[in-house]
């Protein structure tokens, strides 16, 4: 069955970094990639955007995107990998639940770049909200610039103030099983300990992966 794969751009070389290890961890796998940019910007950051200069902007973005399409299959030459492009005005977190749902996607790949704070510094401040927010998908956070070995060991970044199902820990599972890595639940704490949902949910997670070679660390905030 073909797996369906998201990576957000922003046409950054981080955001490239994060394509090219999802091309190669997915070699031997039939997939869809889908490209997806969004041209939402903040408020504060509008204040002096003329409607012309935003057109402006946004065209250029397709053509970007349209251009990034052509680089991936350059780079990938892998007659099983095809790819979509997918062009939002919604803010990120939006657009990736759309694009999720619409596309049945299996698993969201982003880049990670150092910013303030723990998540900020270990995740990106993208890709820390899209870690906490989107709620119909897993998000694999590749570090910047991070080049390709098959993966001994994947770390899943949790709250646990939300559960997981079966369906949203199915792409770690596949990925243990196609690397046979070690799953490494990280929970970066900012309680002396976990409330009765927190304790439930990591009760939970702990028994859907209980086949599995895996471990819990916690991380001061």
């Amino acid at each position: 069955m073909s797996k369906h794969i998201l990576l957000p751009t922003d046409f950054s070389d981080n955001a490239w970094s994060a394509i090219v290890y999802a091309l190669k961890l997915f070699n031997d796998e039939t997939c869809t990639f889908y490209l997806l940019h969004s041209t939402h910007m903040r408020a504060s950051s509008m204040i002096n955007i003329t409607s012309k200069l935003q057109e402006i902007m946004n065209a250029k973005a397709v053509d970007d995107l349209s251009q990034l399409k052509e680089e991936s299959i350059s780079a990938d030459a892998n007659s099983n990998h095809d790819f979509e492009v997918i062009m939002s005005t919604e803010d990120l977190n939006d657009a990736i639940e759309r694009a999720v749902i619409k596309n049945n996607i299996d698993l969201v790949v982003m880049g990670t770049k150092g910013a303030t704070g723990a998540k900020e510094f270990f995740f990106g401040s993208n890709t820390a909200r899209a870690i906490k927010g989107i709620r119909s998908c897993a998000v694999l956070a590749v570090p910047d610039e991070y080049d390709f070995v098959p993966p001994k060991e994947l770390a899943f970044a949790t709250d646990f103030n939300r559960f997981y199902d079966e369906k949203e820990i199915k792409p770690l599972k596949d990925l243990a099983d196609l690397y046979n890595a070690k799953i490494r639940i990280v929970h970066i704490n900012e309680e002396e300990k976990l409330n009765d949902i927190q304790e439930f949910n990591f009760k939970s997670l702990k028994g859907f992966l209980q086949d599995y070679d895996h471990s819990f660390h916690w991380m001061p905030d």
